[in-house]
């Protein structure tokens, strides 16, 4: 197998997270209920010119640090007001992961296996099916990957190329700037390997480690000052309750969360197979990690494989557990498995992606029969419970998913490495591509707030007062471009509160089945499996004993 250094992978891998980003932004709306929430986050310190306070429905919002909300403000302030670019700024620092994971491996395989590594292992990062699941979504975890990766990259320079100065610095600047992305997590992926390091680092370029480690708390030191040069200012102008938050609570609680077992520790080893799809089901990655297995030998593979087993277990241990807090280790076995891809110049066959093949195949004939199945089997069309559009476009993603199926096979049968990688990746891209422009469109009413949000808006403009019953998190500020908040008012409260505003309005969510008992709304819009409504005084006074319970 020739070099891959000398191969047009990173060229596909940029091509490839281009078209997967166009595609969510054409087909998918802006996903309640966190990227909605943080993109109204933006909105309102926006329309409030503020920079040190985040806000969500007129009050201070603790839960998440200002990096995100600064970047998509500056967009705006360049641009002007634009869903497109609050959706691009978290895929952007998915992109520069998939940079920085080029320079890191770099760094840690010097010489030809460092340039082939450091050219499939993006590659590999960008077509898991973890990171592909979030690599267009406006969440934090995308963020938190580029620092942890600058951090890690930091730590190599130190240790790896005798630049400890200039390295420290880096890793120092990470943390500071981690932290305002998304808080004090950022030490769980940048600390292990560097407290850890007299395990990785060769013999050959080893420091005095008491100089190290002075170092290191240097490091955590800048990155805390850079962290309290914007929480501190905050935590006085947001008031008492914030400040604790903040300052405290954010942290500690998750901790103290996680010690009562919240969710179990092992909660995340199930999931591991996740970091690995497709190529889980690909036999060169297993034969890849078994040339590994003399892993301990080489200070890069033991550099990967801290990063990754220490924040496993470090998030294990804490409060807090979902699936996207893992994804900033992605890197590490995206780097592990290009490794032994490269080093044991592993020979692939014709058959070597059928399996991936195969599932795929499975799942495109099990959704072609589904009409049927539905059709005379009514106990499985019960507990399935499917929404009206999921067979809006049945035929159209079948064929779909079989001509993606027959291009993968195409592919495969020539036994070349690449020709097999490109197969499984089709797969892969081809799933998330089906998805997004065969699935989400007629979903798109049930995820999409922006009608709902425009009738808000115009009952605002037209002096309504609108209230929401239970929780509001901001759904409809930015894609209504409202400016009032919705006070929030319990579900039992409605009709006190039409007493109090007779031509207000009232944004609630039932189940079908509890609508069917009420009067009529002013407007109704399926969402996620229940119903949005707005209602008005009209309605209260013609049956008001529904809004009781």
């Amino acid at each position: 197998m020739q070099p891959l250094g000398t191969r047009p992978l990173l060229p596909a891998t940029l091509a490839l997270w281009l078209l997967v980003v166009v595609a969510a932004l054409i087909a998918r709306p802006i996903m309640p209920i966190d990227e909605t929430r943080y993109i109204t986050v933006a909105w309102e310190m926006h329309l409030a010119d503020h920079w040190l306070v985040p806000l969500l429905n007129g009050e201070a919002y603790h839960h998440k640090p200002p990096l995100l909300f600064w970047l998509i403000r500056i967009g705006w302030m360049i641009f002007g007001v634009s869903e497109t670019w609050a959706r691009l700024v978290a895929p952007l620092f998915g992109l520069g992961a998939l940079g920085l994971s080029v320079v890191l491996a770099r760094l840690l395989w010097p010489g030809q296996v460092g340039r082939d590594v450091s050219a499939l292992a993006p590659l590999l990062l960008l077509t898991g099916a973890w990171w592909m699941l979030f690599a267009t979504l406006t969440m934090f975890d995308l963020m938190v990957a580029f620092f942890a990766l600058a951090g890690w990259i930091g730590l190599a320079l130190a240790l790896r190329h005798g630049q400890m100065k200039r390295g420290l610095l880096l890793t120092g600047l990470a943390i500071g700037i981690g932290i305002l992305a998304k808080g004090p997590v950022i030490l769980v992926y940048v600390l292990p390997p560097a407290v850890l390091a007299p395990l990785w680092a060769e013999a050959g370029t080893r420091p005095r480690w008491l100089v190290w480690y002075l170092g290191l708390l240097g490091s955590i030191v800048l990155g805390a000052a850079i962290g309290l040069a914007w929480a501190l200012p905050a935590a006085e102008a947001g008031g008492p309750e914030f400040k604790q938050a903040l300052l405290w609570g954010q942290t500690a609680g998750r901790v103290k969360d996680s010690f009562a077992h919240k969710r179990g520790f092992f909660w995340y080893f199930p999931m591991l197979p996740l970091l690995l799809l497709p190529w889980l089901f690909w036999r060169p990655s297993w034969r890849a990690l078994w040339l590994n297995n003399g892993a301990w030998r080489d200070s890069g593979l033991r550099f990967c494989m801290i990063v990754g087993v220490s924040g496993l277990l470090i998030f294990s241990a804490i409060s807090g557990k979902q699936p996207h807090y893992l994804l900033p280790l992605a890197p590490a076995f995206a780097l592990i498995l290009a490794h032994g891809l490269v080093v044991g110049r592993t020979q692939t066959r014709r058959w070597d992606a059928w399996p991936v093949i195969a599932v795929l195949l499975v799942l495109t004939i099990a959704l072609a029969m589904l009409p049927w199945l539905l059709e005379r089997h009514a106990r499985l069309a019960g507990k399935l419970d499917l929404p009206d559009w999921a067979l809006e476009q049945h035929l159209g993603v079948v064929s779909a998913l079989a001509l993606v199926g027959l291009v993968a096979i195409l592919l495969s049968l020539k036994a070349t490495m690449l020709r097999q990688i490109a197969a499984v990746i089709t797969v892969g891209a081809g799933l998330f591509l089906t998805v997004h422009l065969g699935v989400f469109p007629p979903a798109r009413l049930s995820y999409d707030g922006a009608p709902a949000a425009q009738e808000i808006k115009r009952a605002q403009d037209a002096g309504h007062p609108v209230a929401f019953a239970g929780d509001y998190h901001g759904e409809y500020q930015f894609l209504g471009r409202l400016t009032k908040p919705l006070p929030e008012v319990p579900y039992r409260e409605i009709v006190a509160w039409f007493v109090a505003n007779p031509t207000g309005l009232v944004v609630a969510r039932y189940t079908e089945e509890r609508l069917a008992t009420g009067p009529k709304p002013v407007y109704v819009q399926p969402k996620r499996g229940r119903v949005m409504v707005i209602w008005d005084a009209k309605a209260v006074a013609e049956q008001p004993d529904f809004f009781k319970h």
